[in-house]
C-alpha cells in the first residue's frame, strides 16, 4: 500500500525564487563539494610526507580515522535528519570542514590529525546525505534503492579519482597544503550558497536525538580505529613484537566484549546484539566485501611499487590512472542502473559478474606484468578492477534493504560500511603488504646467491647489478602475488558459480520519512516509559 503512495517531489527548504529545476542540481553541486573535502588527501601523501616529518602510516591512519567517523554516522543518519533542519545541517557540517582543514594542514600532532580527520569524514557524509536524501524523489520517484544506490557509487567513487588527481597536481605545481585551503575556500562558497538559497523550514516535526547509546558510538569507533591501527602500523611495528601492537589489539579484544555484553540488556544499543545472528545475510556481505578488498590490495601496495620502482613513472603520471578509474566507475554505474536497478537481474549475478572482473584483472597483471609494460597497457585491468568493484558495492549495499527499516537497515549499512570503507582495505592491505615483503627478502636472497664482491668472475663497481636485483626481487614477488591472489579469486568465482540464487531487487523501496519517523518517535516513547 505504502509503494503506491508516491509524494510530489519538492524541496521546501529552499527560498522561493530558486527554479524548480534548478534545486536539485543545485544539491548535487553540494554533494559534489562533500565528497571532495575531507580531513587529509591521500593521494598526496607523498608529499605531506616529505614536508612534515610524520610517517606515511600516520597520514594512512588519519585517513582511515576519516573513513570510520563515516561508517558509524549511518546508523543515526534518520535520527539526525530527524533532528535537525536542512540549513543548520549544512553549517554545521560545512563550518566543521573547513576548521579541520585548516589544522589538518598546520598540524605536526598525530592524534589531532586523526581526531579532526574523524570529525571531517562525520560531517562529509552527514552532508552528503542531507543532499541526497532530500533529492530521492526526484532520481526515482518510485524510491527504488537499487536505482538510488547506482546514483550514490556514481557521485561517490568519480569524486574520490577526481579528488585524488586535483590534490595531485595541486601538490605538483605548488604546495600540498592548497588543496586544504581550496577545499576551504570552495566549502565557504557553498555555505554562502546556502545562507542565501535556503530558509529555516522545519518539513516534519522535530524528534529530538534522545536514546541513543552515544558510549556504544565511542566504543565501535575505538574498535574500527584498532583494527586500523593494527593493520597500518603493524609492518612498521613489527607486528606482535611491539606493545603498541599487541595494546591495539587488545583494546580491540576489550571494546568488542564490552560493546556485545552492553548490547544484551541495552533496550536500544547502538548496533543490536541479535543484528548478525537474526539476519545472517550482513555477517555474508561483510565476508564478501573482505574478500574482494583483498583480491584487490593490490591496488594499494603493487600497483603503485610497480609503477614507480619498475616503470620509473612520476607522482602525475601514476594518478593520471584515475581517469580510468573514474571511467570504469561511471560505465559500471550506467551499466547497474540498466541491468540491475531496471531489469532486475539478481543478486547472484551480479556477484559473479564483479569477481569475474576481479579475477579478469589479477589474470591480466599476473600474466602480463614486465619492465616494458607501456602505461596504455594499464587502463584496461583499472577500468575492468573499477567496474567490477562498484557492481559488487552497489549490489551489497542494495541487498541490505531486505532488512527491517529504520533500526537493523542502519546498523547493517553501519557494519558494512565500517568494513568496506575503512576495515577491509587496510586489512588486505596489510596481507598482501606481508607477502610482498617476505617474498621479495626470498626472492632477492636466491638470486643475489651467485652474486659476490670478492668473486673472480665479477669485475667492477657490483652496486648497479645489487639495485637490477632489488627490482627483479620486486618483480617476481609481484607476479607471485598476484598468482596466489588469482587463484583465491577462481576458487571464489567456482563457489558463486555452483551456488543458485534467485533473488532478485524487487521490492527494494525507501519507506516515506513520515513512516520511519513513525518508528523512531515510537521506539524513543517506549525508552523514555522504561526509565521512569
Amino acid at each position: 500500500m505504502e509503494q503506491q503512495n508516491i509524494p510530489q517531489f519538492s524541496i521546501p527548504q529552499m527560498r522561493d525564487f530558486v527554479p524548480e529545476r534548478l534545486r536539485p542540481w543545485i544539491l548535487i553541486l553540494f554533494v559534489l563539494v562533500y565528497q571532495f573535502s575531507g580531513g587529509v588527501y591521500l593521494a598526496s601523501v607523498a608529499s605531506m610526507v616529505g614536508s612534515t616529518q610524520l610517517l606515511s602510516e600516520d597520514i594512512r591512519m588519519a585517513g582511515a580515522a576519516s573513513l570510520v567517523g563515516m561508517a558509524v554516522f549511518f546508523a543515526i543518519m534518520f535520527r539526525l535528519k530527524m533532528a535537525v533542519k536542512s540549513r543548520p545541517t549544512f553549517m554545521i557540517t560545512g563550518m566543521t570542514i573547513i576548521a579541520a582543514n585548516i589544522i589538518c594542514a598546520n598540524t605536526r600532532s598525530v592524534p589531532v590529525l586523526v581526531l579532526c580527520s574523524f570529525l571531517a569524514g562525520f560531517c562529509r557524509i552527514w552532508g552528503t546525505f542531507e543532499c541526497n536524501s532530500t533529492i530521492q524523489l526526484w532520481l526515482t520517484p518510485k524510491r527504488d534503492m537499487s536505482v538510488f544506490f547506482c546514483y550514490v557509487y556514481l557521485i561517490v567513487n568519480v569524486a574520490i579519482n577526481l579528488s585524488g588527481i586535483m590534490s595531485v597536481y595541486i601538490a605538483f605545481f605548488s604546495t600540498w597544503q592548497y588543496m586544504h585551503y581550496t577545499i576551504v575556500a570552495v566549502m565557504a562558497v557553498m555555505l554562502l550558497l546556502v545562507l542565501v538559497l535556503y530558509n529555516d523550514k522545519r518539513v516534519m516535526p522535530p524528534l529530538p536525538l534522545y536514546g541513543i547509546d552515544w558510549l556504544g558510538m565511542v566504543m565501535w569507533c575505538v574498535m574500527g580505529l584498532s583494527v586500523a591501527f593494527v593493520c597500518i602500523y603493524g609492518e612498521h611495528y613489527d607486528w606482535w613484537t611491539s606493545p603498541y601492537i599487541c595494546f591495539a589489539t587488545a583494546l580491540f579484544i576489550v571494546t568488542f566484549v564490552v560493546n556485545r555484553r552492553r548490547s544484551m540488556f541495552i533496550r536500544h544499543s547502538y548496533i543490536f546484539h541479535d543484528l548478525f545472528t537474526r539476519f545472517p545475510i550482513t555477517l555474508k556481505l561483510i565476508a564478501l566485501i573482505v574478500i574482494a578488498d583483498t583480491l584487490l590490495a593490490p591496488e594499494h601496495v603493487l600497483e603503485s611499487a610497480y609503477m614507480q620502482a619498475v616503470l620509473g613513472y612520476d607522482e602525475l603520471n601514476e594518478i593520471s590512472l584515475n581517469w580510468v578509474g573514474a571511467l570504469g566507475s561511471a560505465v559500471g554505474c550506467f551499466a547497474m542502473w540498466i541491468i540491475f536497478g531496471k531489469r532486475k537481474w539478481s543478486y547472484h549475478r551480479m556477484a559473479v559478474i564483479a569477481f569475474a572482473c576481479i579475477t579478469a584483472y589479477l589474470a591480466y597483471f599476473y600474466f602480463l606484468i614486465d619492465y616494458n609494460l607501456p602505461k596504455e597497457a594499464l587502463y584496461l585491468p583499472v577500468f575492468v578492477r573499477s567496474f567490477g568493484y562498484v557492481v559488487l558495492g552497489i549490489a551489497v549495499l542494495t541487498a541490505n534493504t531486505r532488512l527491517p527499516f529504520p533500526f537493523y537497515f542502519t546498523q547493517s549499512v553501519c557494519m558494512q560500511n565500517m568494513f568496506s570503507a575503512a576495515l577491509a582495505g587496510n586489512i588486505g592491505s596489510a596481507i598482501v603488504g606481508r607477502m610482498l615483503k617476505v617474498l621479495q627478502q626470498q626472492n632477492y636472497m636466491e638470486l643475489s646467491e651467485a652474486v659476490d664482491s670478492v668473486s673472480g668472475a665479477i669485475h667492477g663497481n657490483v652496486l648497479p647489478l645489487f639495485g637490477t636485483l632489488q627490482v627483479q626481487a620486486l618483480l617476481e614477488s609481484m607476479k607471485q602475488i598476484y598468482g596466489i591472489l588469482l587463484i583465491f579469486s577462481l576458487l571464489m568465482l567456482l563457489l558463486l558459480a555452483l551456488r543458485k540464487s534467485s533473488m532478485r531487487p524487487v521490492g527494494e523501496i525507501h519507506p516515506l520519512f513520515t513512516t520511519i519517523r513513525s518508528a523512531l518517535s515510537l521506539d524513543m516513547l517506549k525508552k523514555m516509559r522504561a526509565e521512569r
